[in-house]
């Protein structure tokens, strides 16, 4: 029989599931009153603009940002649909497609970023000393390496971060 979680596990399972819900909704309603877009959009201008070339294929930007795929498939023409960003034929697989970010997505996503890193500073930045948000990455970074890929920037990058 596999073992079943500790009652200390359990409980911070659930602390972890209540933080993140309450941040992001925090977060999502900073966005809002900024005038801004919901979060979602400001992780695929990321993920974008974080690419080789500024595009990625659907399934790509789809694993970047861990959502399902009815929901990449949305967003993306909502970014299209906003000139934020563009499909473009694949050459080489004529019934493939990338997803290519456009300038007007790369200004958005940097306006976004101000009031995006004004919130993390809000709910976690000024909540925790730098030394604990070190300590608090090292324990989320053992969780999610039994999680499967997940690739996270190198540690020091803050230039229009974070991706969710």
């Amino acid at each position: 029989m596999k073992r079943r979680p500790s009652t200390e596990a359990t409980a911070a399972w659930i602390r972890l599931m209540r933080v993140q819900s309450r941040v992001l909704d925090c977060v999502e309603q900073d966005l809002k009153k900024a005038g801004f877009p919901p979060l979602a959009w400001y992780d695929a201008l990321l993920e974008l603009s974080r690419a080789p070339s500024g595009e990625l294929r659907p399934v790509e930007l789809e694993r970047q940002m861990l959502i399902p795929q009815y929901s990449t498939s949305r967003l993306i023409d909502r970014l299209v649909d906003e000139g934020l960003a563009s499909r473009r034929e694949c050459k080489i697989d004529k019934r493939g497609q990338f997803v290519e970010i456009t300038e007007a997505g790369r200004e958005l996503q940097k306006r976004m970023w101000g009031a995006y890193s004004a919130a993390i500073e809000k709910y976690v930045g000024s909540k925790l000393s730098d030394a604990d948000a070190v300590k608090l990455s090292s324990l989320l970074d053992r969780l999610g390496c039994s999680c499967g890929e997940m690739k996270l920037p190198p540690a020091g990058v803050n230039e229009s971060m974070p991706s969710r």
